[in-house]
């Protein structure tokens, strides 16, 4: 009997010992940035906006990354932002392709892709924001789902498209109604250089009953300096007269190597007759020399959340130092 046991543990160590990773190798980065921005312009303290329009952001990156002695590669990422542990995951990859598991931060295929029209410095219906809350506040968009704790798989390039797929189960830091899922399609057409397609698709659940599906479809054509896109995304709901549709378009102009110019626009379509059509455009610039990146947007949105009564104009500027 201790033989036998000698001998299980033994091939317990071998096996543990062929999963280790060789000398990993660690690095550090980072950034900070000066912001001024007033997401409610004109609207005063008590429609959300800050006193002061000025405020910091910092992030402190720590990648490492080593290999098993069977070639699995081994990666571990985590971000501090604003003094506390943000974002984290670990992903294992090799020829088969790469395998994320997002404690934290991490996108769903769909999410990824929700908005990809060119812009220099945000979308056109990012900033805004009419009561503060950065939720019920902003604009409406088709951007799929997902959370912490979530599976994410990103397939090798083949004939220039790449599959991606997510997975999160109930059991999520936070409890779901059921296993969300999506996936995404990028292809990048080598007999046309410039040109991407894509498109992606989710499943989920809002509540006991109520099915929603998201589909989004984009192209993306770079020649020269300009950069156009065009995407469409659908939003079907179970519940009656809760469907949702939107357009978006953007371009942008490289001047030159450091500087980018940009203009978009974001159009959602409700399927209910007492919402109007919500219609956001802005425009942007940013500078780049080195580490330091100088961008801006000035944004506006007509009738957020299909209310005509919430017209919302705001900028943002930052300056941001990447090391």
């Amino acid at each position: 009997m201790n033989n036998l046991r000698k001998i299980g543990l033994s091939a317990l160590a071998g096996s543990l010992a062929a999963f280790s990773v060789n000398a990993a190798e660690v690095s550090v980065s980072g950034g900070a940035s000066i912001s001024f921005d007033d997401p409610n312009r004109g609207g005063g303290e008590a429609n959300g906006t800050r006193g002061n329009g000025f405020y910091m952001g910092d992030s402190l990156k720590f990648n490492m990354s080593g290999e098993t002695d069977n070639g699995i590669g081994v990666a571990v990422y985590y971000e501090i932002d604003g003094g506390a542990l943000d974002d984290y995951d670990m992903t294992l990859s090799g020829d088969w392709g790469s395998l994320k598991f997002a404690g934290s931060g991490g996108s769903s295929a769909f999410g990824a892709v929700d908005d990809v029209t060119p812009n220099a410095y945000e979308e056109a219906w990012d900033i805004v924001d009419d009561d503060g809350t950065a939720t019920t506040g902003s604009p409406t968009v088709i951007n799929g789902g997902g959370g912490g704790n979530m599976f994410i798989y990103t397939s090798p390039t083949m004939s220039g498209a790449t599959l991606t797929a997510a997975y999160r189960n109930n059991g999520g830091s936070t409890s779901v109604s059921e296993s969300y899922s999506d996936f995404a399609i990028a292809m990048s057409p080598e007999a046309v250089e410039g040109l991407t397609v894509g498109v992606a698709k989710s499943d989920n659940q809002a509540g006991v009953g109520i099915d929603t599906d998201e589909t989004t479809m984009y192209v993306k054509y770079a020649v020269g300096a300009f950069t156009i896109g065009v995407q469409q995304s659908d939003y079907d709901h179970t519940t009656a007269n809760s469907d949702q549709d939107s357009t978006a378009y953007g371009i942008t102009y490289a001047v030159n190597d450091d500087i980018s110019v940009g203009y978009s626009n974001h159009e959602v379509d409700f399927e209910s007759a007492s919402l109007d059509n919500q219609d956001s455009r802005g425009i942007q610039a940013s500078y780049t020399m080195g580490g330091m990146t100088l961008a801006g947007a000035m944004n506006k949105t007509d009738n957020i959340a299909g209310t005509a009564t919430r017209d919302t104009e705001g900028y943002e500027f930052t300056l941001s130092f990447a090391f």
